[in-house]
């Protein structure tokens, strides 16, 4: 059974404490509508290829009613997914913090949103940035023929 991107967007879920997206998806639950889905997915084709060097295939299906991959994802290809997804969250969510900051006065902008904010958010997407790349190397690490680097055989490098 191919695995649907809602497995994925549900450990996001877990991983983000933000009203609006909180908002969403209770929403979606009492109205059985897919704002959420539709608001989460962008996030996904934006972390599927900074998966490129997972073992399992990330294609799409082609049926559109339920958005899914082909394959039957293993758990750590989903929360590796679901990270990779936080992190392009994240960046948006500083980027969008820095324009504000551009268009609004200093003394305006020291009444109306903390220095600090920007400083935690930034720290936190480098944090997370720093823990995908590390998942990223180990799960590479765990995925490695290490049987022909042993044997010499470094093609495919």
């Amino acid at each position: 059974m191919a695995t649907p991107f809602t497995d994925i967007y549900d450990l996001v879920i877990e991983q983000i404490d933000d009203y609006r997206l909180v908002a969403l998806y209770n929403q979606d639950v009492l109205n059985d509508t897919t704002n959420l889905d539709t608001y989460l997915h962008g996030f996904m084709l934006l972390a599927i290829p900074e998966f490129s060097e997972c073992s399992q295939d990330l294609s799409l299906r082609d049926d559109v009613t339920t958005l899914s991959f082909t394959e039957t994802l293993t758990d750590i290809n989903k929360k590796i997914l679901s990270k990779l997804m936080v992190k392009e969250w994240l960046s948006k969510e500083v980027k969008n913090i820095l324009d504000m900051k551009a268009k609004i006065q200093d003394v305006d902008y020291k009444t109306y949103s903390e220095a600090q904010n920007i400083t935690a958010r930034q720290t936190m997407l480098t944090m997370f940035k720093e823990e995908c790349s590390q998942l990223l190397i180990d799960y590479g690490y765990r995925n490695n023929s290490w049987a022909n680097w042993y044997s010499g055989n470094f093609s495919g490098l």
